[in-house]
């Protein structure tokens, strides 16, 4: 009976793998019809409420004083309601991820986080570059650098999850583990370059509320309650400061516990980040990709397609994602410093660094935080969808169309 639980054990964990993968890709699938259906919204006849609905519709929450000033009053279009608010959810969820696989998961060890860690780092870096060298001229455009630096995970995942079998798991775990070090590279470019202006007295009650979570965590409290009561007020109180507000939920999620004290077993982190996965994946970003993925066409022109902050982001999401993480992942296996994941080949290597190539979500995030005219939020969308189209097109490509024996010709 011993022997046949630790050879059921792996199969176990496998399981919990494909069960995470399976609901990535279903939400990637359901990201893109929200995308593609924003998009024919807005070259319809319903594309003015389209923009009323989102640029025009005040949701008001809070209490404002007699005199018309108070702190604890927001007043915003219900467009920023999605990319302030429910997008801090997301950046919730994507730090009990990073928490999670630094702890414990794919980048727990130095031979595990070497490999995509230093792939995400070519992956920014390439595509930053080539953004650059399009717009240097313009020092308001060069403000956009970091939007193709971004990979949309979802998005990655929902390609690999049409293909089956022919993608093996390890190359999921490779793509999910470079996307999350992504992420946390997209993290600390927002705080650091898209905060224009900091108002010391809600970031005196941000600190508070930080020490607060500091407290909870060291007095090993267990119940997700009370972080999520002082992650709010984070929140609330990063958003009037003027940093923005995500990295709230980002900075909540690193104080919740992988384990409780009193129980082992149970892990106050997985339990939250497991109930979330589903919102976030059916409703958060399907919704966000709803709302910043309208592009309307009418009136364009060939020139609007080669404007230069739509080249920039297309051309950096395309080519600069391929080359900077094909080539990381190229040095660093031939130098032997990480081994090639288990059941691949070069060729699906290279795909999953063009797959990289899909920025969606994250580069419409940060897009929205480099620009605030129509114009450039046009490009900016445009140079997106036309980045990610080519490359999540000639990534499944090259995994669906490869003979299948040559696909699983590598094995360890």
């Amino acid at each position: 009976m011993t022997r046949l639980k630790r050879r059921q054990q792996p199969s176990g964990l496998l399981t919990s793998v494909n069960q995470f993968l399976k609901l990535e890709a279903s939400g990637g699938i359901l990201l893109m019809l929200a995308a593609l259906f924003a998009v024919i919204i807005a070259n319809s006849p319903l594309q003015a409420f389209y923009q009323y609905l989102l640029e025009d519709v005040d949701l008001t929450v809070g209490f404002q004083s007699h005199d018309g000033v108070s702190a604890l009053f927001l007043q915003k279009p219900l467009l920023l309601w999605i990319n302030d608010g429910m997008m801090a959810i997301f950046f919730f969820l994507v730090g009990l991820e990073i928490k999670r696989e630094f702890l414990e998961g794919e980048l727990s060890s130095r031979d595990r986080a070497l490999l995509p860690a230093l792939a995400a780092l070519g992956g920014m870096v390439a595509p930053a570059l080539i953004y650059f060298f399009l717009n240097q001229d313009n020092p308001e455009l060069v403000r956009g650098w970091a939007i193709p630096a971004a990979t949309d995970i979802a998005f990655a995942l929902g390609i690999l999850g049409l293909l089956g079998s022919r993608a093996p798991v390890s190359l999921k775990i490779l793509l999910t583990a470079i996307a999350i070090i992504d992420d946390l590279g997209a993290i600390l470019i927002i705080a650091l370059f898209y905060t224009p202006e900091v108002y010391i007295i809600p970031l005196g009650f941000a600190l508070a509320a930080f020490i607060g979570l500091m407290a909870l965590n060291r007095a090993r409290v267990s119940s997700v309650t009370p972080y999520t009561l002082l992650g709010f007020i984070l929140w609330f109180a990063v958003l009037k400061s003027g940093i923005h507000a995500t990295l709230a939920g980002v900075i909540t999620a690193f104080f919740i516990p992988l384990r409780c004290p009193q129980n082992p077993k149970y892990s106050p982190l997985k339990r939250l980040e497991h109930d979330l996965h589903p919102w976030v994946a059916f409703l958060v970003l399907p919704i966000f990709a709803f709302a910043n993925a309208g592009v309307s066409f009418q009136g364009m022109t060939w020139d609007d397609v080669f404007n230069p902050v739509t080249l920039g982001i297309a051309k950096g999401l395309f080519f600069g994602k391929q080359i900077g993480i094909f080539a990381i992942l190229f040095i660093v296996i031939k130098l032997r410093l990480s081994p090639m994941p288990k059941n691949t080949n070069w060729i699906q290597l290279y795909a999953v660094s063009l797959l990289c190539g899909i920025g969606f979500t994250m580069s419409l995030f940060i897009g929205e935080l480099a620009f605030d005219t129509r114009d450039q939020a046009a490009a900016v969308r445009m140079g997106v969808i036309i980045g990610s189209l080519g490359s999540a097109a000639l990534g499944y490509a090259l995994l669906r169309f490869i003979p299948y024996d040559k696909i699983v010709k590598h094995k360890t």
